[in-house]
């Protein structure tokens, strides 16, 4: 049962809160008044999606919350959508929650039917559904549609394998050739970086090298000795000091400069000749070489390459392994064929016994809508190859609306007041396993006069059930209301609102009376329907 709605910043709506009460909950206004707002609000804290243009002009977000009750504890749904992204929250009981998590909770909670649900019964597959929500045993259905499922799955799978050895299959001798290209020169993650740093390396040592051989050269040459011309150079300066002791200090310094030049011979006299560099650099640029031809012939990076052999590797045992997963799959898919053709049996039997049932009641029904009492329903059987040799049998309602007349599609002969009793009836042979409230969208177009009365008289009874809200435009079912709320639309200050407010006493007899046509007439049958229901 739906007991609080508040709807914020939507469509035309800025700020509505509805309380609603067990029993008939009825909601009248002018065409365009804005009911379909609150239709879509209902829809949208349901799991539907609805446009961000919806939002109302100016504001950041339109928010919808309600309360409703499902077997005695309260549930509480909250969603908003966003201007500036138009994503949407949902929150249940104060915590976030998914579409497809309040989309599953909604059957139990509220069922929908529009003039859109009268085309819906047109359409064969609904006749499906309807019938499937008749089955004894609905996990039934739901084994079989997640087997039919797995069937599906299987043979994607199988499909998907074939296709990709046919494609692989076409091109293997160039994959055994890239495949041996690489193999050939067997090149090894981060291997040329390496390679080009120890070259780098390399270089450096060789340059310090060249350095300190030609330093040697200069201080211990054959033709001239920097230590013996510095050790001349220092008893000629000292022979001047001893002479003129202007010239102490630099024969001091000549001594200095002298060890100085000695310490250095011995330190580069220390150093290693390593003379296998050079082979080394030539085997490093031998394999970078290799590591270039490489790339340009397969035109791709070294790391690509290196991950070209792995997908190589994969597609060629991917071809080899292909066969055997076949098999597998092709003894899963005939083991999962008998089960499903068993299962398939079984729902068959299962819906032919659903539709007997469903054709008494919704026959009764029918006729207490003011149908014919000769009224027939004929429920045909479409086969449906699911899986070679296994077919699901599908009912569609035909209808015999006058005896001596063949049975006919329901898009053929029903009128749409035909369809809206019809959808009254389904409904309300449906709701009476959960008990959800029930929303019914101007279900009442096109009947009137007797016909009317019949249908306000099945509201009225589905009302004294479960919780009916009503949307209408026909007094005689407004006047029935536990509680009636009025839908108008009002202009401040050059902006549009719509507006809700629940109705009372006189202000009920008021729209009566609008509703009747107005005058004297609509007032007098106005009062006569409140008295009738008073």
């Amino acid at each position: 049962m739906l007991e609080f709605l508040r709807i914020r910043n939507l469509a035309l709506i800025e700020d509505v809160e509805m309380d609603f009460v067990a029993g008939l909950n009825v909601l009248t206004g002018e065409s365009g008044a804005g009911k379909s707002f609150i239709l879509s609000a209902l829809d949208f804290i349901l799991g539907e999606r609805i446009s961000s243009s919806m939002i109302r002009s100016g504001c950041e977000k339109a928010q919808v919350e309600a309360i409703f009750v499902l077997d005695g504890q309260e549930v509480i749904l909250r969603r908003e959508i966003l201007a500036e992204t138009g994503r949407s929250r949902i929150y249940i009981n104060d915590k976030l929650g998914s579409q497809e998590k309040v989309q599953a909770l909604g059957p139990s909670l509220l069922i929908h039917t529009s003039q859109h649900g009268q085309q819906k019964l047109l359409r064969p597959a609904y006749h499906v559904h309807i019938v499937d929500g008749f089955l004894d045993d609905p996990g039934l259905l739901v084994r079989h549609r997640e087997m039919v499922r797995e069937m599906a799955q299987i043979l994607a799978q199988e499909q998907e394998i074939r296709d990709r050895v046919r494609g692989l299959e076409e091109k293997r001798d160039f994959l055994e050739y890239q495949q041996a290209e690489i193999q050939k020169v067997a090149p090894k993650p981060g291997e040329e970086e390496a390679l080009l740093a120890e070259k780098k390396i390399i270089q450096a040592q060789a340059d310090s090298r060249e350095m300190i051989h030609q330093s040697l050269e200069v201080i211990n040459g054959q033709e001239f000795s920097l230590l013996e011309g510095l050790g001349v150079l220092q008893s000629h300066v000292q022979a001047l000091a001893d002479l003129d002791e202007r010239y102490a200090e630099y024969a001091s310094h000549m001594e200095d400069a002298r060890q100085s030049v000695l310490e250095l011979d011995r330190e580069l006299r220390s150093e290693p000749m390593d003379f296998e560099h050079q082979a080394r650099l030539e085997a490093i640029e031998s394999r970078l070489w290799k590591l270039a031809q490489l790339q340009r012939r397969l035109k791709r990076s070294l790391d690509r390459i290196l991950e070209l052999e792995q997908e190589i590797q994969d597609n060629i045992a991917f071809l080899d392994q292909s066969n055997l997963q076949l098999t597998q799959l092709e003894r899963k898919r005939m083991d999962l064929a008998q089960d499903l053709a068993t299962l398939t049996q079984q729902l068959n039997t299962a819906r032919s016994q659903a539709a007997k049932v469903l054709k008494e009641r919704l026959e009764d029904r029918l006729k207490d809508l003011g149908f014919s009492d000769k009224l027939e329903l004929v429920f045909e059987i479409e086969r449906k190859e699911i899986h070679p040799d296994i077919f699901e049998e599908r009912p569609r309602i035909f209808w015999v609306p006058n005896p001596g007349q063949p049975p006919q599609p329901l898009d053929k002969i029903a009128s749409g007041g035909e369809l809206s009793r019809f959808l009254l009836a389904v409904v309300g042979l449906r709701a009476e396993r959960d008990m959800p409230t029930l929303l019914f969208d101007e279900v009442d177009s096109g009947i009137g006069g007797i016909t009317l009365n019949k249908v306000a008289a099945s509201i009225q009874d589905l009302a004294r059930r479960q919780q009916v809200i009503l949307i209408t435009h026909w007094p005689q079912l407004a006047a029935m209301a536990e509680r009636h709320f009025h839908i108008q639309k009002q202009v401040r200050d050059g902006k549009t609102f719509t507006l809700c407010s629940r109705l009372k006493d006189k202000e009920i007899v008021a729209e009566l009376a609008r509703m009747a046509g107005g005058g004297d007439k609509g007032m007098m049958l106005a009062r006569e329907l409140v008295g009738k229901t008073g």
